[in-house]
C-alpha cells in the first residue's frame, strides 16, 4: 500500500465536485458587480435550469430593459463561471421584496439621538471651546438636556426616551435591557 501526502489528499478533495461551490452561489456573488448596483435592486436571480439562469425582476418594464443587454450579461457572466450559460430568462412574475429585516437602511448621523448640531442651526452655537474635557462634557450634557425636554418619559424610570423606544418596547432601551436580562433563563 502506497501512502500519499496529505497536500495529494486535499488537492483530490478540493477538486471533487462536492466540495466545489455551486454555480448558483457564485452567481449570486458576482450578480451586483455584473449588472450594477441599481440593477441589481431590482433583479434577483432565481435558479438555473438547464443551464438558463431564471431572474426575477421588480417590474416588466425592468424585465424588458435587461432582456434587451442580456447577451452582455452572458459574456460577462460565463467568464466567471465554472459552467457556462446558455441563456438568461427576466420575469416579473415570481418578484417578492425583501423582507425589512433584510433590506439595507442607511441612517445619517442626524437621525442618531446623540447628534447635537441641528440645534441652533449655527455650528458655533453647538461646539463649545474645549477648556477642558470638563468642560465638554457639561456643555454635551446641557445641549442633550435642552433637546430632551420635549420627550416623553419612560414609565419606569421617568427618563427622558425616544418615542421610537417607547412604541417598540413601551419602556426606554435601558430598562428594556434590564427586562430582557432578567427573563433569561440559564440551564
Amino acid at each position: 500500500m502506497s501512502l500519499k501526502s496529505l497536500n495529494h489528499i486535499l488537492g483530490v478533495v478540493k477538486h471533487q465536485a462536492q466540495w466545489q461551490k455551486h454555480p448558483f452561489q457564485r452567481l449570486l456573488e458576482l450578480w451586483p458587480n455584473i449588472v450594477g448596483k441599481v440593477a441589481a435592486n431590482h433583479t434577483r436571480p432565481l435558479s438555473i435550469q438547464r443551464d438558463v439562469l431564471l431572474v426575477a425582476t421588480s417590474s416588466a418594464a425592468w424585465a424588458q430593459n435587461m432582456t434587451f443587454g442580456r447577451t452582455t450579461l452572458l459574456l460577462k457572466l460565463n467568464q466567471n463561471l465554472s459552467s457556462p450559460l446558455v441563456d438568461i430568462r427576466f420575469s416579473a412574475k415570481d418578484w417578492q421584496p425583501l423582507p425589512d429585516y433584510l433590506q439595507q437602511k442607511t441612517f445619517t448621523p442626524q437621525e442618531h439621538p446623540s447628534y447635537l448640531a441641528d440645534l441652533g442651526g449655527c455650528l458655533d452655537q453647538v461646539t463649545p471651546t474645549i477648556e477642558n474635557p470638563n468642560t465638554a462634557f457639561a456643555a454635551w450634557a446641557k445641549k442633550v438636556q435642552e433637546r430632551s425636554h420635549g420627550l416623553p418619559l419612560c414609565s419606569q424610570c421617568q427618563s427622558p426616551t425616544p418615542p421610537g423606544e417607547l412604541q417598540r418596547w413601551q419602556v426606554c432601551c435601558v430598562c428594556a435591557a434590564k427586562q430582557f436580562n432578567s427573563s433569561k433563563t440559564y440551564n
